[in-house]
């Protein structure tokens, strides 16, 4: 039976994939896998059982990575699966800040009791006359999942797009069009572009992306798209850039005091990945993640672990967490002084750390499982059965 413990409301979708082997629940106690959207991780205790903490959802700010690390518990997260709901918001931010549609709103709903409303909406409607997206450029700064797809369709919006990201994975690369202008540094996408679009994660190097400086290089009059993380944009320089009109429209899904209330802001109360459809994709994703991680000892989307999955292919399977460091391998296989044969061997890392994988014909001896998890540098050791 494996316990797994809930921090928020989890879609039904996503926790119909565990079958009668789980029992899940805001009330476990000792639990093997904790399922999170939004709460505070950062202050719970760790219990001996826990092995994985799967995040409903991209960003992890809210778990405590290095502590997870340290004890041997694999984090997961579900990039993509909110991906088309935010791509959907990026463009009617875009349209926001291209077409002043936010003004006209506004006016429309002051002048809601004037009995000449329609003949004033023909006068008055020059006031708010913007501009199209074709033939724009759109500076896409950060090329994952969101910004691949924000990207790709910007394309058939007419919008000449622009490209920036130096850890681009395989998968997103196969995936953005070719037809998007690949720049090698963020200052040639300050430089070119009329809208700029942040899609990056929030980390110690990118605090503050979008600062005096970084303003300084763009375009007069650029409009700025922040659907990624509070904290990516400095909210004085912001300002600041505002009141001069150097940057002539804001739009954010992370919305400031600071901010809020300008008159060049429109400031969305973080609805991003907000839709029924992708609270369900991130449920499903995250609950299967979990499951094949307890079950198989797969890896997919971890965020402190390297992606490691293999067909069990024996009765039995040992997974091995530890420091990527020369001669480990030899050290954990040199353990198998009984007479368990090694079927199968993979074996992945990830900066500092590395994850091994064991498919053996027998099962392993607790002598022979305390002589791996004695070994420096291994931080856990995990058993399967098939």
């Amino acid at each position: 039976m494996y316990n797994i413990k809930l921090y928020n409301n989890i879609a039904k979708e996503g926790l119909n994939q565990f079958n009668a082997n789980y029992n899940v629940s805001e009330d476990v106690q000792s639990c093997d896998g904790i399922l999170v959207r939004s709460a505070n991780l950062f202050d719970i205790e760790y219990n001996p059982e826990l092995k994985a903490i799967c995040r409903a959802g991209a960003g992890v700010n809210n778990i405590d990575i290095d502590t997870c690390t340290e004890k041997g518990i694999a984090v997961f997260n579900t990039p993509g699966a909110n991906s088309n709901a935010v791509k959907e918001l990026v463009f009617a931010g875009l349209l926001l800040a291209s077409r002043d549609i936010y003004h006209g709103m506004e006016w429309v709903k002051k002048e809601s009791d004037n009995p000449d409303l329609s003949k004033l909406v023909e006068k008055q409607k020059k006031r708010f006359a913007g501009n199209e997206l074709v033939g724009k450029s759109l500076g896409v700064i950060g090329c994952g999942a969101i910004g691949v797809q924000v990207a790709n369709l910007a394309l058939r919006f007419g919008m000449e797009v622009h490209g920036y990201d130096p850890y681009m994975s395989i998968d997103a690369a196969w995936n953005l069009s070719r037809y998007v202008h690949h720049e090698t540094s963020i200052e040639d996408i300050y430089r070119k572009c009329d809208f700029i679009t942040l899609h990056i994660p929030m980390n110690d190097s990118t605090k503050n992306t979008i600062n005096k400086e970084s303003i300084a290089q763009m375009k007069d009059g650029v409009k700025i798209l922040n659907f990624a993380r509070g904290g990516l944009v400095n909210d004085d320089d912001m300002k600041e850039a505002l009141d001069s009109r150097k940057v002539a429209f804001y739009v954010t899904d992370f919305p400031t005091n600071k901010l809020a209330s300008h008159p060049y802001v429109a400031a969305i109360p973080h609805l991003g990945a907000s839709t029924e459809e992708s609270e369900i994709n991130c449920a499903v994703k995250a609950c299967q993640e979990m499951k094949d991680y307890l079950e198989n000892g797969n890896i997919t989307n971890s965020v402190n672990l390297p992606n490691a999955s293999m067909e069990f292919s024996a009765p039995y399977r040992i997974c091995v967490i530890h420091k990527n460091v020369p001669k480990m391998i030899s050290q954990i296989t040199n353990c198998f002084v009984d007479n368990s044969n090694i079927e199968n061997l993979l074996n992945k890392s990830k900066k500092d750390i590395a994850y091994t994988m064991l498919d053996l014909d027998t099962e392993v001896s607790s002598d022979t499982l305390n002589a791996i998890q004695n070994i420096d540098g291994v931080t856990r050791v995990l058993c399967y059965k098939k």
